[in-house]
Parts: C-alpha cells; sequence; structure tokens
C-alpha cells in the first residue's frame, strides 16, 4: 500500500538586514556558507521547495519593503523535518551561532504556516504572515517552532508550546 501524502506542508520565511553589503569583509564568511548550507537543505529528509534566484541563492529576491533584506523561504513536509535540518544540522547551526556577527536584530524574523500540499508561497504571503504574527502572536495561521499549531483537520488543533532551547549561542 502507498502511504498517502500529507495534505498539509510547513512553509517557513525568515528574513535578515545584513549589518554590512553581503559583499563586505564582514560577510565573506556567512556568504561562503551560502551555497553550501543551501545544497545541505536541498537534500535535507523532508524538504520540499526552496525560494531562490537564478543564481541558485536568495540573496536577489526582494520583498518586505527593504533591498537590504536577504529572504530564506522554504517548504517542509513537517515541522519535525524542518527542525532537524534547522536545529541538527551542525553546517546550519555554526551559521546560526554566528549570525549576530552579520545581521542586525530584528523584532520578528521568522514565521511557519501550513500550505497545501503542492503549494509554494509568495514573498506576499510571507510577508502577510510575518505581520500578522508580529500584530497577534502565534495562531494556527502564522506560529513559531516555540508556539506552534497542528495542520489544518489534525485533530488536537490546539497550541502546542516547546520551551527547549531552539538556537543555541543566540
Amino acid at each position: 500500500m502507498i502511504p498517502a501524502m500529507p495534505a498539509f506542508h510547513l512553509a517557513e520565511v525568515n528574513i535578515a538586514l545584513p549589518i554590512e553589503p553581503l559583499d563586505s569583509d564582514r560577510l565573506v564568511d556567512f556568504m561562503a556558507q551560502l551555497d553550501p548550507v543551501n545544497a545541505l537543505a536541498d537534500d535535507s529528509p523532508g524538504f520540499v521547495w526552496r525560494l531562490q534566484d537564478d543564481t541558485g541563492n536568495n540573496t536577489g529576491i526582494q520583498g518586505f519593503g527593504d533591498d537590504r533584506l536577504i529572504i530564506n523561504m522554504s517548504v517542509w513536509e513537517s515541522l519535525d523535518a524542518l527542525r532537524a535540518f534547522a536545529y541538527s544540522n551542525r553546517a546550519h547551526l555554526d551559521v546560526l551561532r554566528r549570525r549576530r556577527e552579520w545581521f542586525e536584530r530584528l523584532p520578528v524574523y521568522m514565521v511557519l504556516w501550513w500550505v497545501p500540499a503542492g503549494h509554494l508561497p509568495t514573498v506576499g504571503e510571507a510577508e502577510a504572515r510575518l505581520s500578522r504574527l508580529e500584530r497577534l502572536g502565534p495562531t494556527p495561521e502564522a506560529f513559531t517552532f516555540r508556539t506552534h499549531f497542528p495542520p489544518p483537520g489534525a485533530a488536537d488543533a490546539g497550541a502546542v508550546r516547546d520551551d527547549r532551547e531552539l538556537c543555541p549561542a543566540g
């Protein structure tokens, strides 16, 4: 018997505001890790899709009202698949641990939401979800790793609070 395809996948977006231009000496290490970490994501269990431009990364994609922002958006089969990549992958963790060297602090920089399987979210959708999270806090339509919700139609539709340390050295 062939397993049923899930009805929903998890979309995520995170934005970052570099402290200097991407071609500056201060961001050399970050830029050197961008393609290898993207390739690791592409090959990770549960990975579905990521936003990218013609170069294969995301640094040329604009949105959120600021041309300097880097937009990282992807779709995953599940919250567990995204969590495994984001917080168990050593190369990705190394980048997360150093993010304050390269990026400004933003009050809200990441949001998760469920999309129908096969749907690829747009930057406009991501902007709306991040704005919703900023205005209302975590809801079934826009949430975080720490306070997340199951896919629509799940038996238990309540919020799940996860207080584990999700990003060391943050």
